[in-house]
């Protein structure tokens, strides 16, 4: 896939397997391409990944009380990472004083996360720079006709205001 064009695809294939795979590499490119559009947006104003955005973004919401606290594989989940991957992501984070980690009260094998005060304050500094680089993304992915209709299709998802 060279510049998020797909290759033509094989006529070995059926023509429905055809149509699946081009699908595919069309939805493939426009996450490609709005990833790495938000990923310099953040690292040059905020010095955050993209990944480091989700799970800060992901733990905010989290709440007091019961229920209120995702485990580790909760995260990863949320994230679409690896355990060991969100671990490591979540270890930089702490390093970094953007979150903290303690033992579930009533698990001692569950370890749950908090953003901190300087968390929250890094994640609603750089919302505005996600949000806008996810639009420019979005706009410029549209003028693309292989990837219209999926534009499309993330706009209609969006909730109305």
């Amino acid at each position: 896939m060279a510049d998020g064009v797909c290759p033509p695809a094989q006529s070995t294939q059926s023509a429905p397997a055809r149509g699946l795979a081009q699908g595919w590499c069309a939805l493939s490119a426009l996450h490609g391409r709005i990833e790495s559009h938000i990923e310099r947006a953040l690292q040059a104003g905020h010095d955050l990944s993209v990944r480091e955005f989700s799970v800060l973004n992901v733990l905010s919401e989290q709440h007091d009380g019961p229920g209120g606290h995702l485990r580790m594989h909760q995260v990863a989940d949320s994230v679409v990472l690896s355990q060991s991957a969100t671990t490591r992501l979540v270890t930089r984070l702490e390093e970094r004083g953007l979150l903290s980690r303690y033992l579930c009260p009533d698990d001692r094998r569950g370890i749950y996360t908090n953003v901190t005060p300087d968390g929250l304050a890094l994640l609603e500094e750089a919302r505005p720079t996600h949000d806008t680089a996810l639009r420019e993304a979005l706009a410029e992915a549209a003028k693309r006709p292989e990837l219209a209709p999926l534009v499309t299709a993330v706009e209609t998802l969006a909730p109305s205001a």
